[in-house]
């Protein structure tokens, strides 16, 4: 431990499971106050037990929640630091065999929810003249996979969200970046990356020979947190082992 976010309150929603409890653990032991904004209350309960972190349910498509959370984050540690919008969801589909409903629920998740909870941090942030803001994209914001729709057009609209953020308000001190992560292994992946063959062919793709684990993306969202990562602001920093390095 080397105290990187030491006194730094964050909240890091959808952090009950995966990346975003990678993160969150991460955060932890480098000194942070982490809030954990989870819909599942039975997972983020356990993670905040175990490591000391504070759980409020939220839902992240529900503005009331969103509010909540920060309002009570903001009450309890008078201030908002860091910000990791993590909670989303694989909606895949062929476009024309999509219900629409998919649709709302994939932007909603995705993409809204994302605004949502920035837009709740930065009146604080402002004020303080400091923040930092990391969003957890995708590589499918450069790459599209068929009958992946509309997830690479929610990622899409979340990677100008953070450059557009990053341009607003980097003169207030206040830095927005992204993570694309690849194919990682996750609850959220499902069985694609379960299934041996579709495991095996993801693979090849990558340079250096696997599919991600949920504990290579720590390191690099505690630099885009933390005060070494100064100088980043609307950047989009792709973590995949090479693989769309390979496929472009």
């Amino acid at each position: 431990m080397t105290d990187r976010l030491k006194d730094k309150v964050a909240i890091v929603t959808g952090a009950g499971q995966g990346i975003g409890e990678a993160i969150t653990r991460a955060f932890i032991a480098e000194g942070a106050q982490v809030v954990i904004a989870e819909r599942n209350a039975e997972t983020g309960q356990r993670v905040a037990g175990e490591i000391g972190a504070v759980f409020l349910p939220c839902d992240v498509t529900v503005q009331a929640d969103v509010e909540r959370v920060v309002h009570t984050a903001e009450a309890r540690f008078g201030r908002i630091d860091v910000l990791v919008n993590n909670a989303g969801a694989n909606v895949f589909h062929r476009p024309l065999d999509m219900p629409r409903s998919e649709w709302a629920r994939c932007m909603a998740l995705d993409l809204e929810a994302a605004w949502a909870m920035a837009e709740a941090v930065l009146p604080g942030m402002r004020k303080r003249g400091a923040g930092s803001i990391v969003n957890i994209a995708s590589t499918h914001g450069f790459k599209i996979i068929p009958h992946t729709f509309p997830y690479p057009v929610a990622k899409h609209g979340l990677i100008g969200l953070t450059r557009s953020l990053g341009i607003e308000f980097a003169a207030e001190g206040i830095r927005v970046n992204a993570i694309l992560p690849g194919p990682f292994i996750t609850n959220i992946a499902g069985g694609r990356l379960r299934n041996k063959e579709d495991r095996a062919a993801f693979e090849a793709q990558s340079l250096i020979g696997r599919i991600g684990d949920v504990e290579d993306i720590k390191g690099l969202a505690l630099l885009l947190a933390s005060p070494a990562g100064a100088y980043f602001t609307g950047s989009l920093i792709v973590i995949d082992g090479g693989s769309l390095t390979r496929m472009t």
